[in-house]
């Protein structure tokens, strides 16, 4: 960032429905958000919840009358995308969660995007409409059949200006090809196809084909009870539409070349960091597993997340990552408590800024960590209701690991584990992130933006 990471200022935060000011929703299951993404301009910002809402928040044009509001994001569209299922064959309820949303490219004046929950991708579509048709001969205004003994005239329907009303509209459901959970989709960049992947196997969808996916990896062992690893994220390299990686629970990315063979059982490269044996706990293998994979936009690196770091992994090397950022470190300490309250469990993700060279992932205590990737300089910032007044400077905090604490210091012993920040969102071109707290979503941007 220009002047510091300290420069970076809360330009207006809303809660979940929340289109100007502060509104206290209240905290239920259904309004804790569970995804949140920038389409491919930053113009549109998307988030999902448990109760299997997509609320769509717009940019507005700056204004000369308020030029201080730079572009503030207010609700655009809201809608139900998934429900609560039951399976009967298993005798299982499928929650209406939204594990992932993936923006398609614009193509027209409509946007789409993909939505999934467990176990059901769908593709909507969002658009605007601010004309109705009226004057129809078969039918009357409220929308009932007319006589037709009565129609004495032919009548040329004629369009009529409106409010503008947006309107989502699945056009797409992709159902039935998972036995297990989706934890990824990602967009090909053929934009014809995209993959979900849920804990053992990863399939390909073209977008105009419903009922028929093709299954590109399998690591379902014959034996259940060999298994040693499942998948944990998976994605498409940003430029070549061949090229996926998926990372697993122990640790590893496998970086898979479709034209090799339609069973992308063999990896065409494998990532993997060996173990510090002095480290080596009862929680290693916990700790390990990887929650997050994304490629860089210039698709020349790989950065993963797991519970304490994040690693940038260059594409040419596969034995070590060449960076290694310690997000709180200052945890290492608390992985009983951690693993006795589930916490060690939790699946944080990571973003790049739009030039690759800043990294941003979640914490706890409602604190997001940045790195440069230059500088090598990092900050911890705390998204929270109390510093939420526009145009308040972030100011950076630290956590202090037993001693004397400092009076801007917080203690690691007073953390709140169920504060935790575990999706944020960047901007692709500007320094605009979104941070996903429980139910609110803050918007930050940079002070010199």
């Amino acid at each position: 960032f220009l002047a510091g990471f300290g420069s970076l200022m809360q330009d207006v935060l809303w809660c979940f429905s929340q289109v100007k000011g502060t509104i206290d929703i209240g905290v239920t299951e259904a309004d804790i958000i569970s995804t949140v993404e920038f389409n491919h301009t930053g113009e549109l910002l998307a988030t999902g919840d448990k109760g299997g809402r997509v609320v769509i928040f717009q940019r507005e044009q700056e204004s000369k009358n308020q030029p201080h509001r730079r572009g503030e994001y207010n609700v655009y569209s809201t809608f139900q995308s998934h429900e609560p299922e039951f399976d009967y064959l298993k005798s299982l309820e499928i929650e209406e969660k939204i594990n992932k949303i993936r923006w398609l490219p614009q193509q027209n004046a409509a946007y789409f995007l993909l939505s999934t929950n467990d176990k059901t991708v769908k593709l909507w579509k969002v658009s605007e409409r601010d004309k109705r048709p009226e004057g129809y001969n078969l039918k009357d205004e409220d929308g009932r059949l007319r006589d037709p003994s009565m129609i004495t005239v032919l009548r040329v329907p004629v369009l009529r200006p409106m409010d503008l009303m947006v309107e989502a509209t699945p056009r797409r459901v992709f159902a039935n090809a998972h036995t297990y959970h989706i934890n990824s989709i990602s967009v090909n960049s053929d934009y014809e196809t995209y993959m979900s992947a849920d804990d053992l196997r990863i399939n390909l969808w073209n977008f105009e084909i419903t009922n028929q996916s093709f299954n590109i990896v399998d690591i379902k062992p014959a034996n259940m009870e060999e298994l040693t690893e499942v998948i944990t994220a998976a994605e498409f390299h940003p430029h070549h539409c061949n090229t996926f990686v998926y990372s697993s629970s122990k640790g590893t990315i496998r970086l898979c070349d479709m034209r090799t063979a339609a069973l992308c059982d063999r990896h065409a490269k494998f990532f993997e960091e060996p173990e510090d044996p002095s480290n080596r706990s009862f929680f290693s293998e916990i700790i390990s597993s990887i929650s997050d994979v994304k490629f860089s936009h210039s698709g020349r690196y790989i950065m993963t997340r797991d519970y304490l770091t994040v690693k940038v992994w260059d594409l040419n090397m596969e034995n070590r990552p060449i960076e290694t950022y310690q997000v709180h470190d200052y945890l290492r300490s608390k992985l009983c408590s951690l693993y006795e309250n589930d916490c060690i469990f939790d699946k944080f993700e990571c973003v790049w800024n739009g030039t690759d060279s800043v990294i941003m992932t979640g914490s706890y205590n409602n604190f997001f960590r940045m790195f440069d990737r230059n500088t090598k300089r990092d900050v911890t910032l705390e998204a929270s209701r109390e510093n939420s007044k526009p145009r308040a400077i972030l100011k950076p905090r630290k956590v202090c690991v037993g001693g004397k604490r400092r009076k801007d210091e917080i203690s690691v012993d007073s953390l709140d584990f169920s504060k935790k920040i575990l999706h944020t969102a960047w901007h692709p071109s500007e320094n605009i992130i979104a941070v996903a707290a429980t139910n609110n979503l803050y918007i930050f941007q940079d002070k010199v933006n």
